[in-house]
């Protein structure tokens, strides 16, 4: 004689498909792991490149023209605006400027006019991808 199917052997064999092993689950932890161990340098490695990247201002296209105090460039001598920065300056600059310092070698009303400037970068002007970066959290 045959034993019905819903017997409580045929129903309690151990194995439920929906339920991960144990063995599963180490294995899912160990490619967790190696993931997090992989990709922690590489999230150093950008938060240093962010501090070392570069904006010019104004970009190397439009060097020579003059920034207004509202971040807009101006051609050169316009009134109120300031020459243009002359070097680029770093990520770890901007980053500390946005805070509340300033952009090495400037005074407070060109410090303001090349932090707008930075402010208003668009997508493909040089240095948007810096400022971006900066942008991110951490």
């Amino acid at each position: 004689m045959s034993e019905p199917e819903n017997s409580p052997e045929k129903q309690d064999d151990g194995f439920n498909p929906a339920v991960p092993s144990r063995r599963q689950l180490l294995m899912g932890g160990a490619v967790a792991a190696s993931a997090i161990v992989s990709i922690r340098p590489a999230l150093a490695n950008t938060a240093a490149s962010v501090l070392n990247c570069t904006i010019n201002v104004p970009d190397q296209a439009r060097a020579g023209q003059a920034i207004a105090p509202t971040g807009q460039v101006v051609p050169a001598g316009t009134p109120g605006s300031f020459a243009s920065a002359g070097k680029p300056f770093t990520g770890e600059q901007v980053k500390q400027a946005m805070r509340g310092g300033r952009l090495p070698g400037t005074a407070y009303d060109q410090n303001q006019a090349y932090l707008n400037y930075i402010r208003r970068l668009q997508s493909g002007t040089s240095g948007f991808t810096c400022y971006a970066s900066l942008q991110m959290p951490r």
